[in-house]
């Protein structure tokens, strides 16, 4: 729920490389041990009983750039082991780019990593990269993307335009793993076009700012991110097996900024999941600056998320809902930050609580601790199968 990468370099840390007029290059990234802690038994015979479910992880980044016109190159390889689910022990390339930075425009060619957005609660617009499921529940983590992304900038704003040749299809938990839905979903996917993952999709968004108001106008054509869930007969069970189809969307998201004030938006209208439909998320974020003698700065939030999809679409948790939480900023030298709070489904009245909290030990570690609640969840609601799987997560990395 957050807008941020899971592999930050913490405050008094390696700092990224400013431009660079002679060829060098840099290693940097992040080592970490994890442990999930799950204390409700899982749901379903198949799924892990243990109360412990570590894992271990290597994010590294290795940066080049050259002497004068050549590119800056990138490669964000990404590996985690994980103890009880095989399908979280997985490796995925973030990154593997060329950037080229001119006057007025930029040219990247690779892997790479793109977010659109403004809202907390639920990244609506954000469409480019797809979702990694097996990192987390919450949609943060993304999968590298290949691409074409050409970026223009003048004065009315930034254009860019983005030519994806290939797919990247959405992972998810196994047969063992927890979070997972009523049945394990399969590894061979289906497809709307012929062409399968190697259908091209294409996006475009302009984005300017303007005074306090930042804006961003996006569309999008071509497989969807969000594929239909089909069950399907397995060795006299069932699974359920991804089918992407073809979409186009325009979306919208802003921000307007008023002193101590944010107010939030990210709004979209889609094609090609059964009726065309529209969705929205609208949000404020107020902050108090100089809270108590450690002077902590505390944001309030609130959002509201409305979803027009019918029931013939990808079902999502979030159609009628809404968040309140807060951001707590200690202001400390060890970085110190909570992020938490409630949404509450207003037709169900189910609420989902989370809590997130992390902090810098010395120069290079990095602690942090993650709860999550799924609490009177409603028969018919998406999130009644993860019942038993309230979590507790803690993380420990290492930046180097």
């Amino acid at each position: 729920m957050r807008q941020r990468a899971r592999v930050r370099y913490p405050p008094g840390g390696i700092a990224p490389p400013a431009a660079h007029a002679v060829a060098g290059q840099e290693i940097r990234g992040s080592v970490f041990v994890e442990t999930r802690i799950f204390p409700n038994d899982p749901l379903f015979a198949q799924q892990s009983d243990a109360v412990f479910s570590p894992s271990i992880g290597l994010a590294p980044e290795f940066i080049w750039w050259m002497d004068g016109d050549g590119p800056e190159l990138r490669l964000t390889p990404m590996l985690r082991l994980d103890a009880h689910d095989a399908s979280r022990t997985h490796f995925d390339i973030r990154e593997a780019s060329a950037l080229w930075l001119r006057d007025g425009w930029t040219l990247i060619l690779g892997i790479d990593k793109v977010f659109w957005g403004t809202t907390e609660s639920v990244h609506l617009v954000d469409i480019v990269n797809q979702t990694d499921g097996v990192e987390d529940i919450d949609g943060e983590d993304k999968l590298g993307q290949p691409m074409v992304n050409f970026t223009l900038e003048r004065e009315w704003g930034a254009l860019d335009l983005f030519l994806m040749p290939f797919f990247r299809e959405r992972t998810y938990p196994g047969s063992e793993g927890r979070l997972r839905g009523l049945a394990p979903v399969l590894d061979d996917a289906s497809y709307e076009s012929d062409a399968g993952r190697w259908r091209p999709d294409f996006a475009a968004r302009w984005s300017h700012s303007l005074g306090g108001i930042d804006l961003g106008v996006g569309g999008f054509y071509g497989t969807s991110r969000e594929p239909y869930l089909l069950p399907t007969e397995v060795g006299g069970g069932f699974a359920l097996q991804p089918y992407y189809t073809i979409i186009d969307q325009f979306s919208v998201d802003g921000q307007y900024t008023r002193g101590a004030t944010l107010w939030k938006l990210e709004a979209m209208m889609r094609g090609g999941h059964g009726d065309r439909f529209a969705a929205g998320v609208f949000g404020v974020e107020h902050t108090l600056f100089g809270i108590g003698p450690g002077a902590a700065d505390l944001g309030l939030l609130a959002e509201v998320m409305l979803d027009g999809r019918g029931q013939d679409a990808p079902y999502t948790a979030f159609d009628n809902d809404v968040f309140v939480g807060f951001r707590w900023a200690f202001n400390d030298v060890q970085g110190t930050s909570i992020l938490g709070g409630p949404i509450v489904d207003l037709e169900h009245g189910e609420p989902i609580a989370f809590i997130e909290a992390e902090r810098r030990f010395g120069e290079r570690w990095v602690g942090a601790v993650e709860m999550r609640l799924f609490l009177n969840t409603d028969i018919t609601a998406p999130l009644h199968t993860l019942r038993q799987d309230d979590f507790l997560t803690f993380s420990l990395s290492r930046f180097f």
